[in-house]
């Protein structure tokens, strides 16, 4: 019976156990959850044994599940290594290279994926863009090659380059009447609404030390997880925010948006390429870092 058994249908029940929901795994995987369902079910009957059970809304493993899952865990990580394996062989033109990265990061991130891809035509780039709490849990679960974010955890043990600039800046619709104001102080920022994004963002966080420092307790309207709904919500006049530059400069030629001057502003930041320190890099991978450091010092790819 084992030997109906596919390495999809395993990848699919790892997605599973990481996620433990149904739908959110499926949608990972870019599937239907019905499509998804029926090859659960067609790996529980090759088992001969249940590997989840639903109590309620929540989904949990059996113990049986819990094992199908550490194998097919170690399934796909010990075939991840082979692929590196033959990748060495086969030079950096060849292989896989999967990264993950904050949200925000796409607004730098894009340009510089495009050129490595142009200059790599035979590696597959696989990207995932997640929030926070998603690229931590990827992490730990080791699931990609190289992570870009704007903080780097220490809880966990990862190398990390810093390779593009993160200014975070304060950010009102163009008609706002602090526009034409400069040096505005913080405590004049409290008569605002804010809208920022989710606890626990980085971004989210660096401004609540900053107020925190200048004792400063912000009105925050809305907590949103997306940079191009907050933009859609300040330009419409509902409050202000505080955002990376990037996410700004690609609203410049709608004038929809302003930069305000407050005092502490810019907050500097990093974008950084990070790896587990036990990662061993494969070509591409190290090819794509290569070309992060080198765009960071202003050289040409080579």
């Amino acid at each position: 019976m084992l030997r109906r058994i596919t390495l999809h249908q395993l990848r699919l029940f790892a997605a599973l156990a990481r996620t433990m929901n149904m739908t959110r795994a499926a949608e990972e995987l870019h599937m239907t959850p019905s499509a998804f369902s029926i090859q659960i079910k067609q790996l529980s009957e090759s088992f001969g044994a249940a590997l989840h059970e639903q109590v309620g809304r929540k989904l949990f493993l059996t113990e049986a599940g819990r094992a199908v899952a550490t194998a097919s865990r170690d399934m796909i990580e010990r075939l991840d290594l082979l692929g590196m394996e033959i990748a060495e062989l086969q030079g950096v033109e060849r292989g896989t290279l999967r990264v993950a990265m904050i949200t925000t990061a796409r607004y730098f991130a894009t340009r510089l994926i495009g050129d490595f891809c142009r200059a790599h035509p035979n590696i597959e780039f696989v990207m995932e863009v997640v929030n926070r709490d998603q690229i931590l849990q990827r992490m730990r679960e080791n699931l990609d090659d190289l992570y870009i974010m704007g903080q780097v955890p220490d809880e966990l043990d990862v190398v990390a380059f810093p390779v593009v600039d993160n200014p975070l800046v304060v950010i009102a619709p163009a008609q706002h009447p602090l526009c034409g104001e400069t040096d505005i102080s913080p405590q004049r920022l409290a008569q605002e609404p804010f809208i920022l994004r989710e606890a626990g963002s980085g971004t989210r966080q660096a401004i609540e030390r900053f107020f925190e420092r200048h004792g400063v307790s912000p009105l925050i309207r809305m907590s949103l997880g997306s940079d191009e709904t907050i933009k859609q919500v300040v330009a419409a006049g509902l409050g202000l925010t505080a955002l990376s530059r990037h996410v700004l400069a690609l609203d410049a030629a709608s004038g929809h948006l302003r930069e305000l001057d407050v005092r502490g502003f810019p907050i500097e930041r990093q974008w950084y390429a990070a790896h587990l320190r036990a990662k061993k890099l494969s070509p591409p991978a190290r090819a794509f870092l290569d070309l992060l450091m080198r765009q960071r010092k202003g050289l040409p790819e080579g």
